[in-house]
């Protein structure tokens, strides 16, 4: 007799590999494509009849004419970027793309040293294995290995990272920490390489799904992938509802407004814009413990509207903060450097009220639990 326990756990082992060979293939055809994309940038501007014509704004005018969600000006100069850094990935590339039916220039290198560009970069070539590097690190991990122009320390982090399974967090933390140079100063790194990686954050499937460049490449809408669960999903779409039906002058704009801060992708759970105020009022909702960190998220989202979205004629952004802590709802409001006198005065009262809002929230979670 067959023995169930035994086929629970066949089944669990077999949909965690497939799982893991999905992500893991999704990755490394996104980073693939983004290398190319950066090989033909580059291959234009030494080679092509026209490139004159374009100069300095190629990418911009590449990103105006092509109109696709992830080939932005500001990724595709990322592309090339990649592709100048990495140029040994050239050597995987006839496996990888076996079966595949792609368009390339006659000249498509295929070696390391084919391309006088590639010749040049190749003093500031990767030691670790192209292979290990597609088939290990995601290209959200090669985007921070990117501004790191000391071979060194490229070098140490990509090893690093494929040695010890760091998430993409964990990877950033670890450079804004300093890592490569407290190894170097330390009079133990064994130790110190221990407690690192003892207290390391390991990736999972949906870092790699949820990453915005693997969300761009697969054609998905943000709200696919940004929703940390159906409760959070539930809430942010009766809440736009909700606010709409106050009648206190909401507009609504848009919902996971996507902002690129620095190198970083943020998202924003609702923007609304306020006829009455005229100002933005950006919407937050944390389903979990409140956390410091949680007011100085919304603040940073204010400034950034505040800078590069908001008109001159415009009321500074105001933010809304929702949380849901053990079934109680709290609510706090934000606004940049504004006089708080001014904005309990003429703000508030053209918002909906705390008690309001709280009321909302714990109503929706009980139905939600009936």
């Amino acid at each position: 007799m067959a023995d169930f326990n035994a086929l629970v756990t066949t089944i669990q082992e077999t949909n965690f590999t497939l799982q893991q060979s999905a992500s893991k293939a999704i990755n490394r055809y996104l980073t693939i494509r983004n290398w190319l994309i950066g090989f033909h940038i580059v291959e234009f501007e030494q080679n092509g009849e026209d490139r004159a014509k374009y100069g300095q704004r190629l990418v911009d005018e590449l990103a105006e004419v092509l109109d696709t969600a992830g080939l932005g000006a500001r990724n595709l100069k990322v592309f090339r970027q990649f592709y100048l850094a990495y140029p040994q990935i050239v050597q995987t590339l006839s496996a990888q793309l076996n079966g595949l039916k792609l368009t390339t220039s006659n000249n498509f290198p295929r070696t390391a040293s084919t391309t006088g560009c590639l010749a040049s970069e190749g003093s500031r070539q990767s030691s670790v294995d192209p292979e290990i590097l597609l088939s290990r690190l995601s290209f959200s991990h090669l985007t921070l290995l990117l501004p790191l122009h000391e071979p060194e320390k490229r070098g140490f982090y990509e090893k690093q990272c494929i040695k010890s399974n760091w998430s993409v967090a964990e990877l950033k933390r670890q450079i804004n920490t300093l890592y490569y140079e407290r190894s170097g100063m330390s009079l133990d790194q064994e130790a110190l390489g221990r407690s690192v990686d003892e207290n390391a954050q390991r990736p999972g499937i949906a870092d790699i799904i949820k990453s915005p460049f693997t969300f761009e490449f697969l054609g998905l809408k943000a709200k696919d992938v940004v929703y940390e669960s159906d409760l959070e999903q539930a809430l942010v779409d009766n809440l736009e509802a909700f606010l709409i039906e106050l009648g206190h002058g909401f507009c609504f704009e848009a919902k996971q407004k996507r902002m690129v801060i620095g190198d970083e992708y943020f998202f924003v759970d609702l923007v609304f814009y306020h006829r009455i105020l005229k100002c933005h009022v950006l919407i937050e909702l944390k389903t979990n413990e409140v956390k410091h960190e949680h007011i100085g998220q919304l603040k940073t989202y204010i400034n950034y509207y505040k800078k590069e979205i908001m008109n001159l004629d415009d009321n500074p952004p105001v933010g809304l903060l929702l949380v849901t802590d053990q079934n109680r709802a709290l609510v706090e409001y934000a606004v940049a450097d504004s006089d708080m006198q001014l904005f309990v005065s003429k703000y508030v009262v053209s918002l909906p009220s705390k008690e309001q809002l709280q009321t909302f929230i714990q109503n929706e979670l009980a139905q939600m639990r009936s």
